[in-house]
């Protein structure tokens, strides 16, 4: 079975460019599929507003999340409005290596524990935002 990967960016080449204060979850909770960490009240979490250069090879860590409705990926993909089935390789970039749309419905080659795989771009992943309903309070 695949998995759905969001990317986000190593601070390798960024540095931190503020926090995001956690707030009070809804009534429903944070959705904790695929493992997922739900802000917590008062909590502080590191953002960014950058992302290294896209290489050849660029660093990143994946995080695993959901891009079907009702899971943990919170709202519709940005590149076509719709949500995607688990059983598809699809990814979100970080805001640069998004790139305004520019990479939307592109392949990128995933490498990992010796292994690798395709995925298609469908979504940015935009750390500034975090610990709201659109991003079903994951930090």
């Amino acid at each position: 079975m695949l998995t759905t990967i969001i990317v986000t960016v190593e601070a390798q080449k960024c540095k931190p460019s503020g926090k995001l204060k956690g707030t009070k979850p809804p009534k429903h909770g944070c959705n904790t599929g695929d493992d997922s960490d739900c802000c917590k009240p008062g909590k502080f979490y590191t953002t960014y507003t950058c992302s290294p250069v896209v290489e050849k090879h660029t660093k990143a860590i994946l995080t695993i999340n959901s891009f079907e409705k009702g899971k943990d990926g919170g709202g519709p993909s940005e590149c076509d409005g719709k949500y995607h089935k688990d059983s598809t390789p699809v990814v979100a970039l970080s805001t640069r290596w998004f790139n305004k749309k520019g990479r939307c419905h592109r392949f990128i080659k995933i490498h990992g524990n010796g292994k690798s795989t395709r995925a298609m771009v469908v979504d940015e992943c935009d750390s500034t935002m975090g610990c709201d309903k659109e991003h079903d309070q994951h930090c």
